[in-house]
């Protein structure tokens, strides 16, 4: 008899069909088979245009989506999205030129970054992008820069909030932080802004990321746009930009709930109403990337090796930590925490047992799912690993021990 092994809500996007999971319609070893190797991520479309639909018929039509392009920043990802949301956001020079690259308007395009570059900040500003303006440095830069060129930087200001986004997976604002500018310190960089001729929009405060409480979201973006409001006092022209942050969260682990998105409208709805009257030129963004990408994503490693060490099962598999960081618990986990792990191959199995997965590389770092009851696999199965479509690829140290790479497939 088949067994059926506990699944939460992270595991329920894919179909599991005549004991194997499916991607896009297409049984997981057919996908092995067709892509010729393993390791590899493969990434749903359709689930990702189910998150941005779910937003966009939740979510008040005023408030501008963005995506945050560190989530997954694969090209072919990233022209399917600029397809469909309001703006890019993005971190570095290369994530620039990828987001110039997918079609996107560059006048929908921001750049923020605690350390950018002198040749990141010429290139925004000859593209016309937003610049984030995180120190006094930049200001000073950006106008240099601007009378070189003949062209007037756009920036807003990254503001370092003197709060923090409560139960967040990573805390990117509150505190003494290399992030932004503190808030206390905004209204004077705003009157240079004004001596300097930049072209002031607005204001981008980001408190925090990865959370599945509503309540704290809501009071970090009420929070959010009051400070906004304040600081606007001391600006040079009108604010036409908010960007509330975002922190929307997936679940990952056994006991997460799905992140409510009602009360969030709900409170987003009753901040558009106020910026109508009290910033009524400006837009309201959000700013997401795991939210919109990271449900989509798996990744695939095939075992290599069965070994019993003194009674423990260890599933010896040919990716680990070198292709995904998060997944080993090494990506800012204070306490590690398996991520939703099957065979792929045998999703509905007659046996299991208590197994550990872990990749080749030599340190004990190198964990994929530690004493999860699994199916009973063997050289040639497939561990897929869920959740993978955010800070996977790009965010792994895929040089370490100059094991061969994964590759990404976007179906």
């Amino acid at each position: 008899m088949l067994k059926t092994l506990p699944r939460h809500a992270a595991m329920e996007q894919f179909p599991i069909l005549e004991g194997e999971l499916h991607i896009a319609g297409k049984p997981i070893s057919m996908l092995a088979a067709e892509l010729g190797q393993t390791p590899f991520y493969a990434y749903d479309t359709k689930i990702i245009d189910g998150q941005i639909k779910r937003l966009r018929e939740t979510l008040p039509a005023s408030i501008k989506l963005h995506y945050a392009i560190k989530a997954n920043p694969m090209p072919a990802l990233l022209q399917h999205m600029a397809a469909r949301v309001d703006g890019l956001d993005v971190a570095s020079g290369g994530e620039l030129a990828s987001a110039l690259a997918s079609g996107m308007s560059p006048a929908d395009i921001s750049f923020a970054g605690p350390g950018k570059r002198l040749e990141e900040l010429d290139a925004a500003i000859r593209a016309g992008v937003l610049l984030n303006v995180e120190s006094r440095r930049e200001v000073e830069a950006l106008a240099d820069l601007s009378h070189q060129l003949g062209l007037p930087a756009r920036v807003a200001v990254r503001v370092n909030p003197d709060f923090e986004l409560k139960s967040s997976g990573m805390k990117m604002g509150g505190g003494a932080k290399p992030f932004g500018v503190d808030a206390e310190e905004v209204p004077a960089l705003l009157t240079r802004i004004g001596e300097l001729g930049l072209g002031f929009e607005g204001f981008h405060i980001f408190a925090g990321s990865q959370n599945l409480r509503p309540e704290a979201i809501i009071e970090a973006q009420q929070q959010s746009y009051l400070l906004a409001l304040r600081l606007a006092a001391n600006a040079p022209s009108a604010v036409t930009s908010l960007n509330l942050g975002g922190g929307f969260g997936i679940p990952y682990f056994p006991g997460d709930t799905p992140l409510d998105l009602a009360p969030i409208s709900e409170n987003l709805a009753a901040l558009a109403a106020r910026a109508a009257g009290e910033l009524p030129q400006a837009e309201l963004v959000i700013e997401l990337g795991r939210y919109l990408v990271g449900e989509a994503g798996i990744y695939v490693c095939r075992v290599i090796d069965r070994k019993v060490s003194r009674g423990q099962v260890f599933l010896v598999c040919d990716g680990g930590l070198h292709h995904h960081l998060a997944a080993s618990g090494n990506f800012g986990q204070v306490i590690r925490k398996n991520y939703p792990v099957i065979i792929g191959n045998k999703a509905s199995p007659a046996q299991t047992e208590t197994v550990s997965v872990v990749g080749p590389l030599c340190t004990p770092l190198d964990i994929l799912a530690e004493r999860m009851e699994l199916a009973v696999a063997e050289p040639g199965d497939l561990v897929v690993v869920y959740q993978s479509g955010a800070y996977g690829f790009t965010a792994s140290p895929r040089g370490f021990l100059s094991h061969p790479d994964a590759v990404e497939v976007l179906l």
